[in-house]
């Protein structure tokens, strides 16, 4: 079995439902979660005029390989509802592999690990939840290093718990 690190987020409707459904698709479509970290808020990275986006970081167990995954994974958002109209525009859903197993696919719309990764506290901040010790090929630097090293200064808050 692969294990996929994923990071879901969104900015339009009622994000907290639309990320749990994307749970139940990924699940029914891609294999189990191993593990999920807490909610994140945070401020748009890159197109800063527009509302607060969720994300949460995901470990799957997964058949498929990487491009296959990220094939379900783009046909999971479509079936949501997004639309791709504007590059770091608002969106329901986005779904990212950000690791898959400790592989380095460089292949025309699928780059792992996600090139961006260290420079963003939005995903570096629950993928340090779930798994702060991985070390990322390439990087050579925990999450947690790459995490207190992170230029993006954007405020990032782990959303309480509500039973």
């Amino acid at each position: 079995m692969n294990k996929a690190y994923l990071l879901i987020g969104g900015n339009e409707g009622e994000r907290m439902d639309e990320l749990a459904r994307a749970c139940r698709k990924i699940i029914e479509f891609c294999g189990p979660l191993i593990r999920r970290s807490s909610l994140y808020e945070t401020a748009a990275w890159g197109k800063t005029d527009q509302a607060a986006f969720l994300n949460q970081a995901l470990l799957l167990e997964t058949s498929l390989t990487a491009p296959s995954l990220m094939e379900m994974l783009l046909g999971i958002e479509e079936k949501m509802g997004r639309k791709r109209l504007e590059k770091y525009g608002p969106r329901i859903i986005d779904i990212d592999i950000l690791f898959f197993n400790r592989e380095i696919i460089n292949l025309a719309g699928l780059v792992i690990p996600h090139p961006e990764i260290q420079n963003r506290r939005f995903a570096l901040e629950p993928m340090n939840e779930i798994a702060s010790s991985y070390i990322p090929p390439l990087l050579q630097k925990t999450i947690l290093e790459l995490l207190l090293e992170c230029p993006d200064k954007l405020d990032v808050k782990k959303i309480p718990l509500i039973i």
